[in-house]
C-alpha cells in the first residue's frame, strides 16, 4: 500500500511538477506532522524530500523516517564553526533539489550568509500576530502585555527577527486565566491548521510579492 501511494505521487509530480520541499525542525516536530498528514492527502502542491535537523535526537527525524522522507542531522558539536553547519546544511538541501525550505521549529537563527545563498523562498510560522512579540516566548510575551487576541503568523523569511513579509495569520482568543502553556497549546492548533495551507499556496503559485506587500491569487 505504501509503495502504491509513494507512486501516485511521483505520478502526481511529473504531471503537475509539484516543487520540492525540504524542513527544518529542531524538536518534537509537530508542525512538520501537520505537512506530512497535508502531503499525504495531496493537499500540500509540493512533495516533502529532505527533513534536516540540529538535533540527533530530534522526534522529527523520526517522523520523517517514519514517513519514508530522507533525512538528515547536522548537529553543531560536528562541525568547527557556525558558518561550516550551515554550509552542510545548504549542500545537502542542495542534493535534494530543495525548491523550497520551511522552518518548522528550528531554533536557530539563519545566519544572512545563508539566506543570501540558498536563493530559494524560505518560509515560517511564529506563535504570534506579527509585527507583535517577536523572539522568544512570544505567548508569554502576549499575556504580559494583557492582549485578548492572540495567534500566529506564516511569513517569509529575511534577514531579521520574524521581520519577513506575512504571508498568511490566523487569530485565537486569548482567556480569562490562560496561561503560558494553555495559550501555547491553542495557537499550536492553529499553526497545524494554517501552515500547510500557507505552504501549499507558495508551493502551488498562488503567491505574489511585491515587496513586504504578499497577495494570495
Amino acid at each position: 500500500m505504501l509503495c502504491l501511494r509513494r507512486g501516485k505521487r511521483a505520478k502526481r509530480r511529473s504531471e503537475l511538477s509539484l516543487m520540492r520541499i525540504g524542513v527544518l525542525a529542531s524538536g518534537r516536530g509537530s508542525n512538520l506532522q501537520a505537512l506530512i498528514e497535508a502531503w499525504k492527502l495531496g493537499e500540500l502542491n509540493g512533495e516533502l524530500v529532505a527533513v534536516g535537523s540540529d538535533h540527533e535526537e530530534a522526534l522529527a527525524l523520526k517522523r520523517a523516517e517514519e514517513a519514508g522522507i530522507p533525512h538528515g542531522a547536522f548537529p553543531l558539536s560536528r562541525f568547527s564553526s557556525r558558518q561550516e553547519q550551515e554550509k552542510a546544511i545548504l549542500t545537502w538541501l542542495r542534493e535534494q533539489k530543495v525548491e523550497i525550505l520551511v522552518l518548522a521549529g528550528f531554533m536557530r537563527v539563519l545566519s544572512k550568509e545563508f539566506l543570501q545563498d540558498i536563493q530559494i523562498p524560505v518560509l515560517n510560522i511564529h506563535p504570534s500576530l506579527l509585527p507583535s512579540f517577536q523572539g522568544l516566548h512570544a505567548q508569554r510575551q502576549a499575556l504580559d502585555y494583557g492582549v485578548k487576541i492572540s495567534g500566529c503568523t506564516v511569513h517569509f523569511v529575511d534577514e531579521g527577527l520574524d521581520s519577513g513579509p506575512i504571508i498568511a495569520q490566523e487569530a485565537v482568543p486569548v482567556l480569562p486565566g490562560d496561561t503560558e502553556d494553555s495559550l501555547s497549546a491553542r495557537i499550536l492548533e492553529a499553526e497545524h491548521r494554517l501552515y500547510p495551507e500557507a505552504v501549499g499556496w507558495v508551493a502551488g503559485g498562488r503567491i505574489k510579492r511585491n515587496g513586504r506587500i504578499v497577495v494570495k491569487l
